[in-house]
């Protein structure tokens, strides 16, 4: 009989350690947001640079440091200088340039209209809270850009004609007489406005250009 060696039991294989724990990798961090800012406040002070320092005076880099964007931020909200531009002169009239066209549309008369509306100007003008005179007026000054130039001048001829048809329809009721020369009446409160803007500009009071828009009114034809 062929002697077997005793059976011995295997012994059981060590526990594995445990795997070292792993640090996870960090979240990349989101990328920066573009910058924001309130349009209209932007926009208004983009109003105050053009009307300080007319088109061709101020610059982009000049726009971007009173609006507080940067360059990019400027061209995806507005557009290039022109388009920025052009959106100024919408703000401009609507904000300060609306009283002209409230007198002729609120007063009775062309007489009382003009009136009303030099009187305002005197005092628009020289607010100490912006530049003074009119944007559209002074923004035109120097002015190289041949489609700024052409838009500027057809707002105020724009005026001029309000200020025409204003006049013919006082005519037409009776308030002037039929011999009344309608657009040279028109041209004649236009030259006044116009002059009374760079009178400001030079520092003339609001009581000096009340005094002028006073004067100006003697002259204007009763029926």
């Amino acid at each position: 009989m062929v002697n077997e060696e005793p059976l011995t039991r295997e012994k059981s294989a060590p526990a594995a350690a445990p795997a070292p724990a792993t640090t996870a990798a960090p979240a990349p961090k989101p990328r920066g947001r573009p910058r924001s800012f309130d349009r209209e406040t932007a926009l208004e002070q983009a109003v105050l640079a053009f009307w300080e320092h007319g088109y061709e005076a101020t610059c982009v880099s000049d726009l971007t440091r009173v609006m507080g964007i940067g360059a990019p931020s400027l061209y995806a909200a507005f557009g290039d200088k022109q388009s920025l531009f052009a959106e100024v002169v919408q703000a401009y009239g609507v904000k300060h340039g609306a009283f002209g066209d409230r007198a002729l549309a609120e007063e009775p008369t062309a007489r009382a209209a003009i009136g009303r509306m030099l009187k305002e100007a005197a005092a628009e003008y020289t607010d100490p809270g912006h530049p003074h005179g009119c944007l559209v007026i002074h923004a035109a000054t120097n002015c190289t850009t041949p489609e700024v130039e052409a838009s500027l001048r057809e707002r105020r001829n724009a005026n001029i004609a309000a200020f025409e048809s204003r006049v013919q329809e006082d005519v037409a009721a009776g308030e002037l007489s039929a011999g009344t020369d309608a657009a040279a009446l028109a041209r004649y409160a236009g030259a006044i406005l116009q002059g009374m803007s760079q009178q400001a500009r030079d520092g003339a009071s609001r009581e000096e250009l009340e005094a002028v828009a006073e004067i100006a009114m003697e002259f204007w034809p009763r029926t």
